[in-house]
């Protein structure tokens, strides 16, 4: 398939969470004769609409979106299988005469289609997962190789990381390459979304107590009542974590636990930054200004060079 999609053009607006990124997608997708293909890791996933922050009926209605609802709650979803999916995508689309949206924040879901990683389907050993699991930080280290500790070196985040020491662990056992081969097929504009940091977090705030408000708590814990697993929920991270944590009686109250996430989300906010700011090829939009028209104009002068 991917003989058929080289050199086509597509389109990336990608953002923090709260950043507005999916409003700005729809609105530049419909004006530019678009489709979305979601880049959110937990969109993917049936159920949880409103923990994952999924856009509403109303706005999938708009334009035709990809990539959400399409998986399971608890089904194994790996990058490698996201990008299979995009490439199987793009030239469906191309086909229709529409143009290739990819909208999200998670950066290595867009990574892996806009820089083209070689990625491998790797079948990871569930007993050496748990052998690694029950171990500290310390004692992760201490299995590491030279070349995977100068790997995770590189990115002194994820020194503390643990699902990111034994994922490397297992990319060592496996003999998977650490840094992946890039091999990008794509011709790629990519549109940033974002605000003064203290705009963003109002924008958080508002965002979260939205969504409780809509009975985001009721989704989460009507799973874990109906025989969810606390550590796949856990393995979700961020909004998942803190709900469990609420559910399982570690928050005092809904405002401590409205509190503990919000400044969570921020902190995350902060490290997508972090990770987007690498990719000198992000132009970011100016969003107090016409953002619209800013961005129409690369996207013309993008596919109508």
């Amino acid at each position: 398939m991917i003989d058929k999609i080289e050199n086509s053009n597509i389109i990336v607006i990608l953002g923090t969470n709260a950043s507005g990124k999916s409003s700005v997608g729809i609105e530049l997708a419909k004006k530019h004769d678009g489709e979305i293909i979601s880049a959110d890791s937990r969109q993917i996933y049936r159920g949880f609409d409103l923990s994952s922050g999924k856009i509403t009926s109303e706005e999938a209605m708009i334009v035709p979106h990809h990539l959400i609802d399409i998986i399971d709650i608890g089904t194994s979803f790996s990058v490698a299988d996201y990008q299979s999916r995009v490439y199987d995508l793009v030239p469906d689309i191309l086909h229709r005469g529409h143009t290739p949206f990819i909208v999200g924040g998670t950066g290595l879901y867009i990574a892996s289609v806009t820089k083209g990683y070689v990625l491998s389907s790797e079948v990871n050993d569930t007993a050496f997962f748990d052998e690694l699991n029950k171990l500290t930080i310390d004692e992760l280290w201490e299995m590491l190789s030279p070349k995977g500790v100068e790997f995770l070196q590189k990115n002194p985040s994820d020194s503390k990381n643990r699902r990111r020491l034994i994922r490397v662990l297992q990319k060592e056992r496996n003999g998977t390459p650490l840094e992946p081969q890039k091999a990008p097929i794509f011709n790629v504009l990519q549109l940033g979304v974002t605000w003064p940091k203290d705009v963003l977090h109002r924008r958080i705030e508002e965002r979260l107590a939205s969504r409780i408000e809509h009975g985001m708590i009721d989704e989460v814990f009507s799973y874990m009542r109906t025989g969810g697993d606390p550590a796949y929920l856990e393995s979700l991270g961020l909004e998942y974590k803190h709900l469990l944590w609420l559910f399982q009686g570690k928050y005092a109250s809904v405002d401590d636990f409205k509190s503990g996430l919000a400044q969570a989300i921020k902190h995350f906010a902060k490290k997508q930054m972090t990770w987007f700011r690498r990719d000198k090829s992000i132009v970011w939009l100016d969003m107090s200004g016409d953002y619209a028209d800013q961005a129409s104009k690369l996207i013309e002068s993008f596919i109508n060079p």
